[in-house]
């Protein structure tokens, strides 16, 4: 490996799964993963976190397949956040700069985008990002970056997205306990975006759909910005909570059902029983009403998709997407759910998986890795890349060496 590449990482705290993605960037700015980690979550309700300890057990574990996997040692990484908590506001500002021959300086832009926050934000919330999608200088509107033109009054039009202040801070806690630190919390679903989507999609019009455990999320973007960001408070495991209720199963074969026989398009022919050996050693046979099953899934999956098309209609978009939708996340592995969602919302839909990275990428090309893969990705576009790790050496215990815990053994004789 290329001592003089450079490191990022992607954190994707779920509320069923944590994904871990380690990446080098080169000189160049080719993102090639090195690393990956992947296994069951804890301690995570609807995206945000239900206690410290079990988000932070979870990451640790994580991490360490990535650091065994690509030799280096994280401290550092973009971490995804979730939940209904999740709002995106239209905001304005405007600032007097100077005479009109005033070039704009980046702090002129900091300035007004300051103004275009204070007050509309409320306090109790963490600004997550501010996404300018048109500046005016004296009047003059549709300027994408007005760094380097002249004028005396400039102003902003902006999508800010932010977040509850303390679940940003308790899920930072969580990673810090886990000894990473959060260099930035980006929802999602926006996340996944970076990773699923192109310059051209963006351009013209195109919504993300995150398919999450517990949450579903939208982000919606036309003319190369973000416009839009929603979150259902349901997902893919609301599914199984269905099955298992209504069939009076485990979660554990609800799971099983859902994953093997479960499909979103309801008009095709299948056979009309489901058999699932279960008991301890396999051997007995459980039988269920296929019509029961496809009732079941088909009658959540109507909910969470009137809920996103309402989502859509909120932000003007309905139908009005000629890019159609990307769907990613763990509930996009469903068979056919693409045609599901292409019914429910009348629009092209297509599943989402990573582009634009080397490495041992094809792990990774798949809708549930989105999350992470993006914010690594967004990680390396914005600069927020380390020195090359030292490999991992042996752990020290904390009684100080390698041997201390046999001179401590020993002191007890």
């Amino acid at each position: 490996m290329d001592e003089n590449n450079r490191f990022v990482t992607g954190l994707d705290v779920g509320t069923s799964h944590v994904r871990a993605v380690v990446a080098s960037v080169s000189k160049d700015g080719q993102v090639s993963v090195v690393g990956i980690g992947e296994g069951i979550s804890a301690g995570m309700r609807k995206g945000i976190p239900a206690n410290l300890s079990g988000p932070a057990s979870a990451i640790d574990r994580m991490l360490g397949d990535a650091e065994r996997m690509g030799g280096y040692d994280v401290r550092s990484a973009y971490v995804s956040i979730n939940g209904s908590q999740i709002l995106s506001t239209r905001t304005e500002g405007m600032i007097a700069v100077g005479p009109a021959d005033h070039e704009i300086i980046g702090q002129d832009i900091d300035r007004v985008e300051d103004v275009a926050v204070s007050g509309r934000i409320p306090p109790n919330r963490d600004v997550l990002d501010v996404v300018p999608l048109e500046y005016a200088l004296d009047g003059q509107g549709g300027i994408k970056d007005p760094l380097g033109m002249s004028g005396s009054r400039l102003e902003l039009r902006a999508n800010v997205v932010s977040a509850l202040t303390p679940n940003c801070e308790n899920l930072k806690k969580a990673t810090a306990t886990a000894e990473v630190q959060a260099l930035r919390l980006v929802p999602a679903v926006i996340a996944a975006s970076e990773a699923v989507l192109t310059d051209r999609q963006k351009e013209n019009g195109v919504a993300v759909i995150d398919l999450g455990s517990a949450t579903t999320s939208v982000a919606i973007y036309e003319e190369g910005d973000l416009q839009y960001v929603g979150v259902v408070p349901a997902g893919s495991h609301n599914i199984t909570n269905d099955l298992a209720i209504v069939l009076a199963i485990d979660p554990e074969m609800a799971e099983e059902i859902k994953t093997r026989f479960v499909t979103g398009d309801f008009t095709s022919e299948k056979p009309p029983v489901i058999k699932i050996k279960a008991g301890k050693d396999g051997k007995v046979e459980r039988n269920f009403d296929r019509k029961e099953v496809d009732a079941v899934v088909k009658a959540r999956l109507d909910e969470i998709f009137s809920e996103i098309r309402k989502k859509l209609k909120s932000a003007r978009y309905d139908q009005r997407l000629p890019e159609g939708i990307i769907l990613t996340g763990g509930g996009a592995k469903m068979r056919d759910i693409e045609l599901f969602a292409k019914d429910a919302l009348e629009a092209s839909v297509k599943i989402g998986v990573p582009q634009g990275i080397g490495g041992v990428s094809d792990a990774v090309k798949k809708p549930e890795f989105a999350t992470a893969v993006g914010l690594a990705l967004l990680a390396a576009s914005e600069s927020h890349i380390t020195a090359p790790f030292k490999k991992k050496p042996l752990k020290t215990p904390k009684n100080g060496s390698p041997l201390g815990i046999f001179k401590k053994l020993f002191s007890k004789f």
